[in-house]
């Protein structure tokens, strides 16, 4: 009886009866309070913190929503129709054109095949170009390099056809023409590449409404 009234043996009893369980969690949480609130202070005082939360996260969804890099070759929502759809004009184009290759290539120049060439490798162009611009400037995806390629192709082969017709043409005609070349790439690039930049903000914009 004299152990059991003991001090040490009366704390026991207590500290079994009075303690509710979770407690010791509880007093954890509580704990970490005073170091949030330290670190709200501290975010405060620095100005990031929840003053200019909402601006921190209408930022990070504007990052979010442009694009760079990789995610440009990613496709965001669905492909947009052409105006003649559900007609796939463009793609019987590149179909009837490949054909048309072929056919040629068997042909050979001799036998008339390279009108027909040529004229293949213009419903290939003309279908792969419409494709490729309306995914592009609806903010599908992005073709910049390849709809800024085709322009300075198209360019030095015109002068060098159109010079050919008249005269020989001199091996320094296709060096003068590289600079310009780079020059008409790099603005259509340029070009394109901002307009895909708005067009795929307002589509990311618009799927997240």
């Amino acid at each position: 009886m004299a152990k059991r009234n003991t001090p040490r043996g009366r704390s026991r009893k207590r500290r079994r009866s009075t303690t509710p369980p979770g407690a010791s969690s509880a007093g954890e949480r509580g704990a970490t309070l005073p170091q949030a609130e330290a670190d709200v202070a501290a975010d405060v005082a620095a100005g990031t913190g929840t003053r200019t939360e909402p601006r921190r996260r209408e930022q990070a969804r504007v990052r979010a929503g442009r694009p760079g890099g990789m995610t440009d070759a990613l496709s965001v929502g669905e492909r947009p129709n052409a105006p003649w759809h559900p007609f796939p004009l463009s793609e019987l184009l590149i179909l009837v054109g490949i054909i048309g290759a072929v056919i040629a290539w068997s042909r050979g120049v001799q036998h008339g095949g390279t009108a027909l060439l040529i004229a293949s490798i213009a419903c290939v162009m003309i279908g792969t170009i419409e494709v490729t611009l309306r995914e592009h400037l609806s903010g599908f995806r992005s073709h910049a390099i390849l709809l800024s390629v085709l322009p300075p192709l198209a360019m030095h082969s015109a002068v060098v056809l159109t010079t050919q017709a008249e005269t020989t043409v001199p091996r320094w005609l296709n060096v003068a023409l590289l600079p310009l070349d780079g020059a008409l790439f790099w603005f259509l690039y340029r070009l394109l590449r901002s307009r895909f930049q708005d067009a795929r903000r307002e589509r990311t914009f618009a799927g997240r409404r």
